[in-house]
């Protein structure tokens, strides 16, 4: 299975991406977590030991220099376009217990030398993730698809957009559908965060009638005083993980569905 996690900055994707690891891993399932966020912070919430000294694959500069033949800043008029990245999961993923993670970093954009070979080895890369690993594969992504082509917009099996209550929440993530429509992505689903009651459940299913939810996770404080005494959230509330049970069920349940759809055609 494969799951991309997107959404407006701070409703909580990566939370939801280390829970789902979590819930997966102990399941049994060999997991490979990405952090293709900017802001790094999968890493730190999954309890990875020094986090801070995990090097994203586009800072490192001898790495993408020997896979495309060009080193990050310089002015080339050619370099490879489809670098070698098949033994990059096993040499630059940490592990921890059944959960291996591996750290992206910033895909550069449009206006800013977006035609780089650290895109290109990035974009490599996640399509060797997406279509070749048969691990499932957690994709923290930022507030789009950036990391996302057509070439792997079809071995996505959900992308899921997390939104909380609140009117900039839900037009990031028709922004987002708007985005993944446009590659022929449409496998996008929804997961409600902080909710504290059932009137914010009801808002957000009456203002986005174009996704289907998941499942919706409550707002706890246990872990926002967890985050703020750097321990552990994911085992900071006991409705917060069951909830995310609740949503891995689900995903699973639709996979299943989908493979049995598949047989009968």
């Amino acid at each position: 299975m494969k799951v991309g996690i997107s959404g407006k900055g701070g409703v909580g994707k990566t939370l939801l991406a280390s829970l789902l690891a979590k819930a997966f891993a102990e399941a049994g399932y060999a997991v490979l977590a990405i952090d293709a966020d900017p802001n790094a912070n999968l890493a730190a919430t999954l309890g990875f030991p020094h986090p801070e000294k995990i090097t994203p694959i586009s800072e490192m500069s001898q790495l993408i220099e020997e896979r495309t033949g060009v080193r990050p800043g310089e002015t080339a008029p050619y370099f490879k376009l489809n670098p070698k990245v098949s033994d990059l999961p096993e040499k630059y993923s940490q592990k921890l217990d059944a959960i291996r993670l591996m750290v992206m970093g910033r895909a550069k954009r449009g206006g800013t030398g977006c035609y780089c070979p650290e895109n290109a080895l990035l974009r490599a890369l996640v399509t060797h993730l997406l279509l070749q690993r048969d691990e499932v594969i957690i994709l923290d992504m930022e507030a789009g698809i950036e990391h996302l082509g057509r070439a792997t917009a079809g071995a996505v099996d959900k992308l899921i957009v997390v939104v909380e209550p609140g009117r900039r929440s839900i037009e990031t993530a028709y922004t987002i559908k708007k985005l993944a429509a446009d590659i022929g992505l449409e496998k996008v689903v929804a997961v409600g965060n902080k909710i504290r009651s059932q009137a914010d459940r009801n808002f957000l299913t009456g203002m986005m009638p174009d996704f289907k939810f998941l499942g919706f996770i409550p707002f706890k404080q246990a872990i926002v005083d967890a985050d703020l005494k750097g321990k552990s959230v994911l085992n900071s509330s006991p409705e917060l993980s069951r909830a995310v049970k609740e949503i891995f069920k689900t995903l699973l349940e639709t996979r299943k569905a989908a493979e049995q759809a598949k047989k009968k055609i």
